[in-house]
């Protein structure tokens, strides 16, 4: 269950996000995003937890989905993530888990049409690539390819403005 942030009022959409980091030979996986706009962002795979899903069935179908990867087994989660923005009515909810046990080769076929690739990178070209994320996925995966991350970690974010190329992210 994602934990919010208290926060003065009920938002009218709050998201639930589950996000994996599937590592192979101390390289981790991550996935080239095109977003509205055309930008394209890089990061772990994973998505929205439709209703219904648990976090970890929900990861495993859009792993399956984004990647074509298979996988058979997710740690306990590793951090969570919640980012407020009050100005646009929304709450965001993010789950992180680690895959212990996996199978397949990568394929990019996305039903959504957004993960256009992928690939395992070391913690140095990972760091590059996720500078093109928002911060609230950027900080807390390299706070996690830097070793600084414990069990349950919680990463509170708020995004004020409207506008999601011109937001201004602080962590709170």
């Amino acid at each position: 269950m994602v934990q919010t942030v208290p926060m003065a009022g009920r938002r009218e959409h709050e998201w639930r996000v589950a996000g994996a980091l599937i590592e192979q030979d101390g390289l981790l996986l991550l996935v080239a995003n095109r977003r509205r706009g055309g930008s394209l962002e890089w990061t772990p795979p994973g998505g929205v937890i439709d209703a219904g899903e648990t976090s970890q069935g929900a990861l495993a179908r859009e792993v399956r989905e984004e990647t074509g990867l298979i996988v058979e087994s997710w740690s306990s989660m590793i951090y969570e993530v919640s980012v407020d923005f009050p100005e646009r009515g929304m709450q965001l909810g993010v789950e992180v888990f680690m895959a212990d046990s996996w199978h397949g080769a990568m394929v990019f076929a996305d039903p959504d049409g957004i993960v256009e690739e992928g690939r395992f990178v070391d913690p140095e070209e990972g760091s590059a690539l996720l500078r093109s994320a928002p911060r609230w996925v950027n900080e807390p995966v390299c706070a996690w390819l830097a070793g600084e991350t414990r069990p349950g970690m919680h990463f509170d974010y708020l995004a004020t403005g409207t506008d999601p190329a011109g937001l201004t992210v602080e962590r709170r």
